[in-house]
Formats: structure tokens, sequence, C-alpha cells
């Protein structure tokens, strides 16, 4: 069987989500996939080409006001070409951010992207991981540190640049690689067999 492609189609601002598309990547290598980094605030044709012909895409931004970047929307727009021909139909789709407070309203964020991906007849894979941090016994260094189930979420704050990402984060975003990787290669395996 050949490896799964896993692309990541992501902003970052200040470098802080690069860090997180980085584990992302690292996670989906590690499991097998051939992967590819795609900056969206600087596509190239080539690039769109790569996305067209990804298993999976995980998309990736900061949070900024609530939402997305501008810089990824200007992305999520242009794939309206890719919605009108549903050439991204049945691919698998999940996502990442990062912002400076705990909650900073991630989870629009999140949904962002899951909206998007819906309107683009994707399959969202969430995180697939219990809440951390959530007891008496629990740590901040916990997979899931912030709780969140429908893609990875990091919390940086915004005095610090993005050798500050917390561990934490940067290895549940790795986990998401993984598990995006796995997911794909059994869509592959089960549309192989029908």
């Amino acid at each position: 069987m050949t490896s799964p492609v896993v692309s990541i189609a992501y902003h970052s601002g200040y470098g802080h989500t690069a860090v997180l598309a980085e584990a992302v990547r690292a996670g989906a290598a590690e499991a097998g996939a051939e992967v590819h980094l795609i900056k969206v605030d600087e596509i190239t044709e080539e690039q769109w080409a790569l996305l067209d012909a990804s298993d999976a895409i995980v998309f990736g931004s900061p949070t900024y006001m609530g939402t997305a970047s501008g810089a990824f929307h200007v992305f999520a727009e242009a794939t309206s070409k890719r919605w009108a021909t549903q050439a991204w139909q049945d691919k698998l789709a999940a996502g990442f951010t990062n912002s400076a407070s705990k909650s900073g309203d991630k989870l629009h964020t999140l949904q962002f992207f899951q909206i998007l991906a819906a309107q683009l007849g994707m399959h969202w894979v969430g995180l697939g991981l219990m809440p951390g941090w959530n007891s008496s016994t629990a740590s901040e260094n916990d997979l899931n540190r912030l709780g969140v189930f429908l893609g990875a979420a990091a919390q940086t704050n915004a005095d610090e640049g993005p050798d500050a990402v917390h561990k934490a984060d940067i290895a549940t975003a790795e986990h998401l690689g993984r598990r995006v990787t796995e997911t794909a290669r059994a869509f592959t395996l089960g549309r192989a067999a029908a």
C-alpha cells in the first residue's frame, strides 16, 4: 500500500502556528505519511495541485479576533474553485490553531475550518483525545491540556516568541498528525476493499 498523502495548509503570523504545523508534519511523517507543508499566503499553482492530490488536508491558522487570520480567509475563499468542481470531495480534513489566551475563541477558528471542510465535501477528523489538565492529579503537561476535541489547540503568551509554544501543545499537534495519517490509511484500505 502506498503512503497516505497529508498536506498541511496553514498561515502563521508570528511563527507560533508554524511550530504547530511542523509538529503535525512530524506526527504524520512518523505514522508513515508523505507530508507537504504549504503556507497559504504564499501558495503556488503547484501547491494547489499538491492539495488536490492529497488524501487529507490539515488546516492551520492563528486565532485573531475570534477567527482564523485574514490570510487564511483569503485562502478559504480561493477554495471555492475546488468547491465548484467538488475536487476535494471525500478527502479527510482536520485543523489546529494557537492564540494568546487560554480560550481565545480558538473553538470558533476550528469550527470555521470544519464548516469549510463540510462545504468542500470533506470528512472531519477530530483530535480523539480525552481532555487533560482537568483534575487535581492532572498537569499542564498533559496532551490536550486545553480540553479541545475538534482539533489541536495551543496557547502561547502574547509577549513570547515561537520558542515558547508549550511542549504539551506541540505533542498534541504531533498526535493530530498521526491520527490523520492513520485515518487516511484506513479510508484508503476501505475504498480498496469496497
